[in-house]
């Protein structure tokens, strides 16, 4: 179908332009939302007429997103889900759970405005965009986790993902990794003390080596 766009659409064009669709697509979702029209000959003749007072109405929309973007753009929500060891969640974290977490900025967020080309399903950080307009897009991290603990954890840069068995050698050869470096520290500091004092030993055996002449000389002089 043949569809005039009332407002840019992405990945289809921008407000004006006369695109192809899928049936199916422009009835069930770009018609009745008012987001385009039929592009036969009235609906031309039509939205050449409106053409200034949609256009005014986009930019006051556009205005009113660009002033709500600083609540979210770069914001991180949490999200706790039951999940297996390997971190697959039973079920998954939809486009609605995220417009719930991003609303509770006070900044209303619907299910569609939530660009995620496929529902979350395993804990861990995921980056997703957020339309609040079609021309202001923001970018926020949904935190998926199975506990607020897990969540900090995350949020510092730990992976949880794989099992507990993985995680636990992970963290038992970073263990192994630290006790190793400091045994090299302890190693380098003992070699820095020892060859102090073997320089101490070495200039004390001078001074005792140099004594006895010091000695002999003045021995020498009572003599003359």
């Amino acid at each position: 179908m043949d569809i005039i766009l009332l407002e840019r659409i992405e990945k289809l064009g921008a407000m004006g332009d006369i695109v192809k669709v899928k049936d199916g697509f422009a009835r069930n979702y770009l018609l009745p939302a008012g987001k385009a029209l039929r592009a036969n000959k009235a609906n031309k003749v039509k939205f050449e007429s409106e053409r200034a007072a949609l256009e005014a109405r986009n930019a006051e929309r556009r205005s009113a997103a660009e002033g709500d973007s600083g609540n979210l753009e770069g914001a991180s929500f949490i999200v706790l889900r039951q999940a297996g060891e390997s971190g697959q969640l039973y079920g998954s974290v939809s486009t609605r759970d995220i417009a719930e977490a991003a609303s509770e900025t006070g900044t209303t967020v619907t299910r569609n405005q939530v660009l995620l080309d496929s529902p979350i399903k395993s804990i861990g950080l995921a980056g997703v965009r957020i339309a609040l307009h079609p021309e202001v897009i923001v970018n926020v991290t949904i935190n998926v986790a199975r506990t607020a603990d897990e969540a900090e954890a995350q949020a510092r840069g730990e992976d949880l993902t794989g099992s507990l068995t993985d995680r636990e050698e992970a963290r038992l050869a970073a263990e192994e990794l630290f006790e190793a470096e400091e045994l090299v520290e302890e190693a380098e500091a003992f070699a820095a003390e020892a060859e102090a004092e073997a320089d101490t030993e070495e200039a004390a055996s001078e001074d005792d080596a140099a004594a006895p002449e010091t000695a002999n000389d003045a021995a020498e002089d009572e003599d003359k």
